[in-house]
């Protein structure tokens, strides 16, 4: 197994837009092009500050079973890596989960398992 494989976990895209919102600003920060239980990918359309921290909200959209949105779930992410998205002003950035709670984690491992 390759260093790569070992430090992602699998991704997964979200069927609807998702908007990520900045708890602290109340802003939101962009929409999730995917998601794993270390990390998303968001699409926004302001350049994030190299390895900066924040505190984001967001509904997984309903899967399966889960017709509806779930209630949100809190992470804290850091920015790990951005770059212009091919659509003209749109910033591709790559985020590490560094803080989550417990039920939130469960949440959204179950979220995951069922997408």
């Amino acid at each position: 197994m390759s260093s790569i494989n070992q430090r992602r976990a699998e991704r997964k895209h979200t069927p609807v837009t998702a908007i990520v919102t900045d708890v602290i600003s109340g802003l939101p920060i962009g929409h999730l092009g995917n998601i794993s239980s270390s990390g998303m990918l968001l699409i926004g359309a302001q350049e994030p500050r190299s390895e900066a921290l924040y505190q984001v909200s967001l509904c997984l959209p309903g899967s399966g079973r889960m017709l509806t949105q779930s209630q949100p779930i809190e992470v804290g992410i850091q920015e790990q890596w951005h770059e212009s998205a091919a659509s003209s002003g749109q910033i591709w950035a790559g985020y590490r989960i560094v803080a989550i709670s417990d039920a939130d984690a469960a949440r959204l491992d179950s979220w995951l398992a069922q997408a």
